[in-house]
């Protein structure tokens, strides 16, 4: 999962995937992550709220080898997508966006109310779970 500072949606996203498919190996990076940095506190708490624990997360720069070794790779945004296809060529067919089956950007919520937040939240889990056929079929 990424996203640009790798504390709010892609954090999340990785919960909600843990969530429904526990024995699938998941992890979130940021293309301009806030290294070494927790969990934003409001997604911490919108999380807790849905019994969801991100607060152990912290943040990570999303490297070539990331990109290399991973069956797939969403992202957030359009943008993101093709600036890892860009950077990585052999990301090439195995990056998508969370929200390509409903052809939306998955909104940033960094710095933003609490309404964008959820709205950030609701997005990223309805992504998920138009993505767990998919990742179950990779994942065998």
């Amino acid at each position: 999962m990424v996203c640009e500072g790798n504390i709010c949606r892609s954090p999340i996203a990785v919960a909600f995937l843990q969530r429904d498919m526990p024995l699938v190996g998941v992890m979130s990076a940021g293309t301009r992550a806030l290294v070494g940095q927790g969990a934003n506190s409001v997604a911490v708490q919108l999380m807790d709220d849905r019994g969801l624990n991100i607060r152990s997360h912290v943040s990570t720069l999303l490297t070539p080898e990331h990109v290399r070794n991973a069956h797939l790779v969403l992202t957030m945004t359009r943008a993101q997508r093709d600036l890892i296809e860009m950077n990585y060529p052999y990301a090439r067919g195995k990056t998508y966006r969370l929200g390509d089956h409903d052809d939306l950007d998955v909104v940033d919520p960094y710095q933003r109310g609490p309404f964008i937040f959820e709205l950030a939240v609701a997005q990223i889990e309805q992504g998920v779970s138009r993505w767990l056929d998919t990742i179950a079929r990779l994942s065998h």
